[in-house]
């Protein structure tokens, strides 16, 4: 998915708000992921206060970050797919996880890329990069799950916010077959050729039909086309964001592969490639192509539900997703927000455990309780903080 990693930078409208919480209402702000094993998809964060060594990552998850490592040097990783948390396990030493103590030592089937370490693209850069002037935004592979600067992608193309995934170079000589899709359902490409002093460009769309192929009387060329006009980026509807799994069609009757590996030359590969909503629907699914998805470990790309289009519906159909504190938290920056919505979600927690004890010891709420409940969460607040800064 084409998304910003503006952590920094103030979000610009309500749109860029939502889908930002989206991120964080799409997991469990309360609740220790690792009870339910290798989450589909989740928030991830690293603690660098915890695990700074880079040869030993580690992720934990919304909840942990919040409760757990609160007050400590938190890298926001966005999501990543198939991951279990790992707060408290070896990797942590003698700390121990507040939410679940007793964990597996490691969770082998965690896959770590150096941006559990704060680093990221192909110039392992940390982001914000106080030493880049450039006004650059990243944008996150969908196979590895890498950011990488639009600059140190290998091609220049439409504007990412108009499009939905992009899968970088070597993710897709990693799936050669995405090659053959890619000529005929992803954006043309315009690949960046550097030279010694010089940078050109080189526009290496696909001939049309009629320059290159003799008109057929199939049923197959008018399906074509319908795909390529389809193809054309455009922003993402509620609408899509509500069908996406249910549109995805079986193609298992033919080997669709074969049928596109036979209709024309593959697109150069070269660069990142971009991809409009609902490409995945296009793979074939038939046993041979289901292996060769397996052999390159990309076999996610056949589940709908794996994209981020996927995971911000669910943000979007929790109730946090339409809060009354979007309108307070549209002004502020990304660091701000996150502080605000942990903030929020342990003051809620915090006052309906309260209530609860006072229901089960049969006191009555008083004014004078009332204060000195808020007082303790005053005072908890002020010992994490100087905790931070030591």
């Amino acid at each position: 998915m084409a998304a910003n990693k503006d952590t920094a930078d103030d979000l610009s409208n309500e749109e860029d708000l939502e889908k930002a919480l989206c991120v964080l209402a799409g997991s469990d702000p309360e609740n220790c992921s690792y009870s339910r094993g290798y989450v589909k998809r989740q928030a991830v964060f690293a603690c660098n206060t915890c695990t700074p060594n880079a040869a030993e990552p580690a992720g934990v998850c919304l909840a942990c970050a919040n409760k757990c490592h609160d007050g400590h040097d938190i890298f926001e990783l966005y999501t990543k797919r198939n991951f279990r948390c790992d707060c408290g396990n070896s990797k942590f030493g003698e700390f121990k996880c507040q939410l679940i103590p007793a964990k597996d030592e490691e969770n082998v089937r965690n896959h770590y890329n150096h941006n559990f370490n704060g680093c990221y693209c192909t110039c392992d850069r940390p982001y914000p990069d106080t030493d880049d002037q450039a006004d650059d935004e990243m944008i996150q592979c969908v196979i590895c799950e890498d950011w990488f600067h639009r600059r140190h992608l290998g091609c220049t193309t439409a504007d990412p916010e108009e499009l939905q995934e992009m899968v970088c170079e070597t993710c897709m000589n990693k799936a050669p077959v995405l090659w053959t899709y890619a000529a005929h359902f992803a954006v043309s490409p315009v690949i960046s050729v550097s030279h010694a002093e010089e940078e050109e460009e080189v526009d290496v769309s696909e001939p049309s039909q009629s320059e290159h192929e003799e008109p057929s009387t199939s049923a197959e060329p008018t399906k074509q086309e319908e795909v390529a006009n389809r193809s054309s980026p455009c922003k993402r509807t509620h609408e899509e964001m509500a069908g996406g799994p249910a549109k995805a069609a079986s193609k298992t009757a033919v080997c669709r592969l074969k049928d596109l590996q036979a209709a024309g030359p593959e697109r150069p590969r070269h660069g990142a490639v971009f991809w409009p909503y609902g490409w995945r629907a296009e793979l074939c699914t038939c046993v041979s192509c289901k292996r060769i998805y397996v052999t390159a470990e990309v076999q996610f790309l056949m589940d709908q539900s794996d994209t981020i289009l996927a995971y911000e519906k669910k943000g979007l159909d929790e109730p946090f997703g339409q809060h009354p504190l979007m309108a307070l938290m549209s002004s502020m920056d990304r660091v701000q927000q996150l502080e605000v919505i942990y903030g929020y979600t342990e003051l809620t927690t915090s006052i309906t455990a309260f209530l609860q004890q006072c229901v089960a010891e049969g006191k009555t709420v008083t004014v004078e309780a009332v204060h000195q409940f808020f007082e303790e969460l005053r005072a908890r607040k002020r010992r994490r903080t100087n905790a931070g800064y030591q």
